[in-house]
């Protein structure tokens, strides 16, 4: 079954408000953040949708709170994929299913990046199979989309401010709209 926009804008009615992981800030407000990052750096419209929605996969298998914490991945980056993928394309999908692989990649490629990661990223990058090495991050980079998921996981990590003001999810689901 596809999920319609108006399905997504109920989820996150119905679920955004939940506590992002052990961040101080909502599942509504990091999936906003997320996209406005994307959206102030001229992202192309898909890269947007998909940083809005890099972690629909939340709301749609509800572990609680900070699953990390009791061992628990919830491979939210898969979980949604079904649902999204008769609605939209794979440079919206692509980037949404590679972006836990993307910080994988991105701390065997960059040190600096692992020690900004937040404590719960830490956790979920241990439950999601721990730093790339040189092979696999070097076999991730030639993947189609893969860039796109390293720069929507930049954004991720610096999606988790508790005072940034961005639009409403009205105004994403428009860009949303435009490439359904």
């Amino acid at each position: 079954m596809a999920l319609s926009l108006d399905d997504i804008r109920h989820l996150f009615d119905a679920h955004g408000s939940m506590a992002y992981s052990g961040e101080p800030v909502t599942q509504l407000q990091h999936a906003l953040q997320t996209a406005w990052l994307a959206e102030e750096a001229g992202a192309s419209r898909e890269l947007i949708v998909a940083a809005l929605l890099h972690d629909l996969g939340h709301l749609l298998n509800l572990q609680g709170e900070t699953p990390t914490e009791r061992g628990i991945d919830d491979l939210h980056q898969y979980y949604a994929l079904p649902f999204l993928r008769p609605v939209f394309s794979d440079a919206v999908l692509e980037p949404i299913r590679l972006h836990v692989d993307a910080k994988r990649c991105l701390c065997a490629m960059d040190p600096e990046y692992h020690a900004r990661l937040s404590a719960d990223s830490v956790r979920s990058l241990q439950l999601q199979g721990g730093v790339f090495d040189k092979d696999e991050a070097r076999a991730f980079v030639q993947l189609p989309y893969a860039r796109d998921a390293m720069t929507l996981r930049r954004w991720d990590d610096a999606a988790k401010d508790a005072s940034r003001v961005t639009p409403p999810l009205s105004h994403y689901l428009g860009i949303a709209a435009s490439v359904a």
